[in-house]
């Protein structure tokens, strides 16, 4: 079985059409998915996808590219991660210095406070890098992203990125980008991550894997990455389905019997 350790399901590319896109996923031997949040007043949306599914889960957190939008601070965010079993992590949080420019300090200060609420919450981060591996990398070391643990999502940076988030324990979430012709080095990469801290995901809706490019995406393509990797790392996609599928166990602290039930 397969895990989509991120997507969007409340975007409105997708949630008209849920029933469908559930029964998509078991047909595809999806088991379940990470509903990610990424702004406050949307929470509600993702939490209810989550406690509603058994084989959904959901995060708390405000993505960097609102720079109009509440703005959390920690006891915020840790009272909203306690207030379901269903919520999983803190994010999507982090740095993106590729869509927005000028001064972006709100965006590190919101990044270092989401890191906070990670550590008190005892949750993992889900962590979001774009144009901006080297504050990424620093702020995390400053505020102990190591302590929580977390994952680097839709990773398309470089291997000396990758090498060190993986020495702070985080783990690298590849999307459907590693199938797009143009990722040659994104493959590199890919190739090189231990499989303790490999993990797959859509970002659905977007990004879309090959054959589907250029469709609305969804947690029923992740087989698609799972494939891409099992070629370039020499191994069978029931490999990268089993060891995908653990590190996600015990990255979101999803218990077998918790799996089984989303399985049904």
């Amino acid at each position: 079985m397969f895990i989509d350790s991120h997507c969007h399901l409340d975007f409105a590319e997708l949630a008209p059409a849920l029933p469908q896109l559930l029964e998509r996923m078991r047909d595809a031997r999806v088991a379940g998915a990470l509903c990610i949040s990424v702004e406050l007043a949307h929470f509600p949306a993702v939490l209810d996808l989550a406690e509603r599914h058994p084989n959904l889960w959901a995060t708390v957190g405000v993505h960097p590219d609102y720079p109009d939008t509440h703005e959390p601070d920690v006891s915020l965010l840790v009272g909203l991660a306690a207030s379901s079993p269903r919520i999983r992590a803190i994010g999507e949080t982090g740095l993106d210095y590729y869509r927005l420019k000028g001064d972006l300090a709100w965006q590190r200060e919101r990044f270092r406070t989401h890191i906070r609420a990670a550590r008190m919450a005892r949750l993992p981060l889900v962590i979001h890098t774009r144009a901006a591996s080297a504050d990424t990398l620093a702020i995390m070391r400053e505020e102990s992203a190591h302590e929580p643990g977390g994952v680097m999502h839709c990773f398309t940076e470089d291997w000396e990125t990758a090498s060190a988030a993986i020495d702070m324990g985080f783990a690298i979430s590849f999307s459907g980008i590693v199938t797009f012709k143009s990722a040659q080095a994104l493959r590199e990469v890919a190739a090189r991550v231990p499989d303790a801290h490999l993990l797959i995901e859509t970002d659905s809706p977007y990004l879309a894997p090959v054959p589907h490019r250029g469709k609305v995406n969804e947690p029923s393509f992740v087989p698609h990455v799972a494939a891409m990797l099992a070629q370039i790392r020499g191994c069978s996609v029931e490999h990268i389905a089993e060891i995908t599928t653990r590190n996600f166990q015990r990255l979101f602290r999803v218990s077998a019997q918790e799996l089984a039930d989303a399985a049904r």
